[in-house]
C-alpha cells in the first residue's frame, strides 16, 4: 500500500513539475505565447508556416543571420528597426539553442554481443 501511495505521489509531482515548466503555446501557430509573439506571428507567417520557426533554435546572432539571409535570398523586405528588434528579442528568448542534444552513446560494456564476425568473408 505504501508503495502505491509513493508511486502516486511521485507521478503527481512529475506531472505538476512538467505543467509548471511548460510555456503556454498558441493553438493556431504553435508559437510560445510571450512578449512580442504576435509580432512574430504577424510578420513571419506571411511567407511560411510558424512550424519553420518553432523547429529552429539559435542565438541572437543566429536569428539575425537567418533574417539577413531571408532578406538577401528569399525576397524578404527590410523590417523597421522596432519590429526587427522585437522579433529578434522574442526568438532569442524563446527559441534558444538546446543545452542538451542527443543522449550519450551506450557504453560498449552494455552493448549486446556482435552477431557477426568482425572480418567480412570473401
Amino acid at each position: 500500500m505504501k508503495r502505491i501511495i509513493l508511486t502516486m505521489v511521485s507521478c503527481t509531482v512529475i506531472i505538476l513539475t512538467g505543467l509548471a515548466n511548460s510555456a503556454e503555446v498558441d493553438n493556431e501557430t504553435g508559437l510560445i505565447i510571450a512578449e512580442y509573439w504576435e509580432t512574430v506571428r504577424d510578420n513571419c507567417t506571411e511567407c511560411h508556416s510558424a512550424k519553420l520557426v518553432t523547429a529552429q533554435r539559435g542565438t541572437l546572432k543566429t536569428w539575425t543571420d537567418i533574417i539577413r539571409w531571408m532578406q538577401a535570398t528569399q525576397g524578404m523586405e527590410k523590417l523597421d528597426v522596432k519590429t526587427e528588434d522585437r522579433i529578434l528579442q522574442y526568438l532569442a528568448s524563446n527559441y534558444t539553442p538546446k543545452s542538451r542534444g542527443r543522449r550519450a552513446p551506450i557504453p560498449p560494456l552494455l552493448m549486446p554481443p556482435k552477431p557477426y564476425p568482425n572480418e567480412a568473408k570473401e
